[in-house]
């Protein structure tokens, strides 16, 4: 869900919440009063509460970076001043926003967008195009099918890039390819890089790999204004699916770019069988998003619907690999992308 065509792609990513949470929120947005003036002040008052009764992590993120939003609030209305131009308003209210250190969290203007991407900027990449286009090979070396790209290795070995969950991967793209690809020893799916996009595309993909029903992990909605007014946590299953169902082991390649509905992707496949992690964490993004402006017409993106895990932990700030692992220079150098090749040694093992 930030680096996944952030606003276009808001209205796809909210499949997986109920209709009940829908009418909870329009219900809150028309009947809550914010300041309505559109002065520096009032605009700075609305964000301020608006995030203060919507945003769902307060108190996880209060216990892992010691944000403190009341002494936030303080902190940034000293800077805060009747006579700031637009552009100085836009860099406070950014600033306060990132203290939260969220990417499903923006604030939008007409010139900029405002954002926190600290989840991946601060990390070494582990990925490289230029190499994931030597793997592939030129022109038919490699098949497309809707938003997945693949090729069957010369050990046997299919490998199967996934560069977002914006396209619409259909089951009929996923039955093509998995049937092509019946015959390998083991299957590379590659989601470096990987933004997110519709959280029923990556569970529809990581249907694939489970024969049972099993419990992937739990969602709590907000049920008030307080910061700790949530429902209980509601189990979340991944059924399997009706199509061609891959049996051998798969090896899932991740680095700190995988965010938003590719973090739930992984948080899926850690509970399907014959499946390995490998790389680096994700970037986290486990809070489903909600928009809305304030006086000024800025619109405002927050994380509003909170994702665990099946321990029921947190997975906003990331999930850990089960085998980590970092690019090589020397690796790079030789054109051998280090993950790609420690994903074929583990499947031929």
């Amino acid at each position: 869900m930030a680096s996944y065509s952030i606003f276009r792609s808001v209205g796809r990513t909210f499949l997986g919440l109920t209709l009940s949470l829908c009418t909870l929120l329009i219900a809150s947005c028309v009947k809550e009063e914010l300041p309505t003036a559109n002065t520096p002040e009032s605009n700075f008052e609305a964000l301020w509460q608006l995030m203060d009764r919507h945003y769902c992590f307060f108190e996880y993120k209060k216990q892992t970076i010691g944000v403190d939003w009341d002494e936030v609030h303080s902190r940034y209305r000293a800077k805060i001043t009747s006579d700031m131009t637009s552009r100085q308003l836009f860099e406070v209210l950014c600033q306060m926003l990132g203290e939260l250190r969220d990417g499903h969290v923006n604030l939008g203007a007409a010139y900029d967008l405002g954002r926190n991407w600290s989840y991946y900027e601060d990390y070494p990449r582990n990925f490289s195009a230029d190499l994931i286009e030597e793997y592939l090979g030129k022109g038919t070396d490699y098949q497309i099918v809707s938003g997945l790209k693949y090729r069957i290795l010369d050990d046997n070995i299919a490998y199967v890039r996934c560069e977002s969950f914006a396209d619409g991967i259909g089951n009929g793209n996923l039955d093509a390819m998995l049937d092509d690809v019946r015959g390998c020893a083991g299957l590379i799916v590659d989601i470096r890089d990987n933004g997110g996009g519709n959280l029923e595309t990556a569970k529809r993909f990581a249907a694939r790999f489970t024969n049972i029903k099993r419990l992937t992990g739990y969602v709590c909605h907000k049920t008030g204004t307080g910061h700790n007014d949530f429902s209980s946590p509601q189990a979340l299953y991944l059924s399997p699916s009706d199509g061609v169902r891959w049996q051998k082991p798969v090896v899932v390649l991740t680095n700190r770019r995988v965010f938003s509905a590719a973090n739930d992707f992984v948080k899926c496949m850690r509970q399907c069988p014959n499946v390995t992690i490998l790389g680096d964490s994700t970037g986290g993004g486990s809070g489903m998003p909600f928009m809305q402006e304030i006086p000024n017409g800025w619109s405002v993106r927050y994380s509003a619907v909170i994702y665990l895990d099946a321990a029921r932990q947190h997975i906003e700030f990331g999930i850990a690999p089960d085998v980590p692992l970092a690019m090589t220079d020397e690796d790079v150098q030789q054109h051998r992308d280090t993950y790609i090749e420690a994903a074929r040694q583990l499947l031929r093992q």
